[in-house]
């Protein structure tokens, strides 16, 4: 009796699969299927816990999980199958680990008999996806399907977030196995720090105290961190000057008086120049990266004290040397500051910090953002302040890499957190579209719009398709300026004027292709329609519109620290 009782507990390896994400409260699943993920495709089709998104292409489903991880605080999970289904991903794969989004990615694989004898659709997916997943697994034996998931999650959502890879070969997911999922799983090589160093956190509160020249620079892990509300307390409690990231925008109000813009190479004058010439500065969850601080040896040209907090110890000092480094959450960590602050007798230095100030202010009376609000031809940075208006600074912006995602993130002012959703270290064509999906099937009654251009929508456009099955209604807003807008940027000032290969001179009627895929289209050609078609299109609620904003060509991207070059050597006009 016993015997049978147990094998009436027995599961395929595909029911495993399906009973593990049920465990871990997923609420979507984004994925094409192919041979190799057929039984579990089979096993999705029999229950309704877990809803399947279907893509239209895989790259897409990876930037539809990383959207949908963005904008919530749980991990987006992907399923695509074996050979180019799992290549076809690899570049979503690499746009979260770049940013360190929490992810899951199941991926089929061959047979395990067949695996190393170039069997039909079989790639290394271990050995490909190896330098850009925080960990990856191939499954070898149904009874560790469970626990191999278990440790995907967990993996994947703690310490510094990042996407995890479960290769489940086509076998596996026909084997049976009695189905236990574990709560924990002890995994002796992996124990990330959590809670900051006592000490080093009050050599930094002393640092901030003594500071005549402070800055506080924070990136996005304050946002993956959850804290910003707390980043906001400290900021507000010292009366410091704060930037944020290009990944960070949200994690500190971009209307607050003590928020200079953001920073590095197309951040606002003031903010570069507060950042390079601080006595003081305090580097939350950020990573120095080479568009934030530009030329290291210029950086390190000025004298200052660094804290830096960040959870991951090999982001400390990796590019600049700090003074004070603290490993732990960035919320724990700031929690621990604000408690020391208020309970210290020590204020910052009144009259420096308002000498400080005054210099921040002339800086910002330079006024980096001006254009030309009287041109007869259509501003791009006019769309992006029309998208704020009309938005009320609420909508979730997505974007996809060049001209107008530096335009939407300097112009779109975003005071809370994972409203800004972009690909940040991999400038990944292609993000937009899809990752709005994950968005807005995240939040199904909020305004979502996904800033593009010409040539990067073209990369994923067939999403257009996910996006009527599904009903998402999106606004595009695509600002067309008939080129590859930053390659054109680059060549004009680096490389002679010679526009080699970036003029989109074959651009489809994007109206008519909008509408093809049932949609709603508009082209604005003229600077007094814009607001009104932007008020036009979100008043349609249920619908996607497609706007194809008529831009003009010669317009560039400033401020910019040219590549080499450091941080107060901007180009202005």
């Amino acid at each position: 009796m016993d015997r049978i009782a147990a094998n009436v507990m027995e599961l395929s390896g595909a029911e495993i699969v399906i009973r593990c994400l049920q465990e871990e409260q997923v609420e979507f699943v984004f994925g094409y299927p192919g041979g190799a993920v057929l039984y579990i495709y089979d096993e999705i089709c029999k229950q309704d816990k877990v809803k399947h998104i279907l893509v239209r292409h895989e790259q897409a489903a990876v930037h539809a999980a990383d959207g949908y991880a963005r904008s919530t605080t749980r991990p987006g999970v992907a399923l695509v199958t074996s050979g180019p289904g799992v290549t076809n991903a690899v570049t979503g794969i690499a746009t979260a680990y770049m940013d360190s989004i929490p992810m899951v990615i199941i991926s089929g694989q061959v047979p395990t008999h067949a695996i190393g004898q170039d069997a039909f659709q079989e790639v290394d997916t271990v050995g490909i996806t190896r330098p850009c997943v925080k960990h990856n697994f191939l499954v070898k034996d149904v009874r560790d399907i469970a626990s191999t998931i278990r440790k995907a999650f967990q993996i994947a959502t703690t310490g510094r977030p990042g996407p995890v890879l479960v290769d489940i070969p086509k076998d596996i997911t026909v084997d049976k196995a009695v189905f236990s999922y574990p709560q924990n799983v002890p995994m002796r090589s992996y124990s990330p720090v959590t809670r900051g160093h006592s000490g080093q956190i009050k050599k930094a509160m002393q640092l901030l105290m003594e500071a005549k020249r402070p800055m506080i620079y924070s990136g996005g892990g304050v946002i993956l961190g959850e804290a910003a509300a707390d980043l906001a307390r400290l900021v507000r409690a010292l009366g410091f000057p704060c930037t944020n990231t290009l990944m960070g925008l949200g994690g500190y109000p971009a209307t607050d008086r003590q928020f200079v813009g953001m920073l590095g190479m197309h951040g606002t004058y003031e903010a570069n120049m507060a950042m390079q010439h601080c006595d003081v500065l305090l580097a939350v969850g950020a990573r120095f990266d080479d568009r934030v601080i530009g030329n290291p040896k210029h950086f390190h040209e000025e004298e200052r004290k660094i804290i830096h907090i960040d959870i991951d110890p090999s982001s400390i000092s990796k590019r600049v040397k700090v003074d004070v480094p603290i490993v732990g959450n960035v919320k724990d960590v700031l929690a621990d500051m604000l408690a020391q602050a208020s309970s210290s007798q020590e204020q910052p230095d009144a009259t420096a910090l308002a000498a400080w100030w005054k210099q921040i202010d002339e800086w910002r009376g330079r006024d980096c953002l001006k254009y030309d609000r009287a041109s007869a031809i259509i501003k791009p940075q006019s769309v992006v302040e029309a998208l704020y208006k009309v938005t009320e600074g609420n909508a979730y912006v997505t974007s996809d890499v060049g001209q107008h995602q530096m335009w939407a993130a300097q112009f779109y002012k975003f005071d809370q957190p994972r409203r800004w959703i972009n690909s940040g270290g991999l400038g990944t064509m292609g993000f937009g579209l899809p990752s709005a999906m994950g968005v807005q099937l995240a939040h199904r009654d909020a305004q979502v719009a996904c800033v593009t251009g010409e040539a990067s929508i073209q990369m994923c456009i067939q999403e257009l398709s996910t996006c009527t099955q599904y009903q998402l209604p999106i606004k595009v807003v695509m600002l067309n300026n008939r080129y590859m807008g930053m390659v054109r940027q680059w060549q004009e000032f680096f490389h002679g004027n010679r526009h080699a290969e970036s003029y989109m001179d074959a651009l489809p009627d994007f109206v008519r292709l909008a509408e093809s895929y049932g949609h709603v289209g508009m082209r604005i050609e003229k600077p007094a329609d814009v607001e009104g078609a932007m008020r036009e299109a979100f008043a349609m609620k249920n619908r996607l519109v497609f706007m194809d904003f008529i831009t003009d060509q010669t317009e560039n991207v400033f401020p910019m620290v040219p590549g080499g070059k450091g941080l107060s050597e901007m180009i202005l006009v």
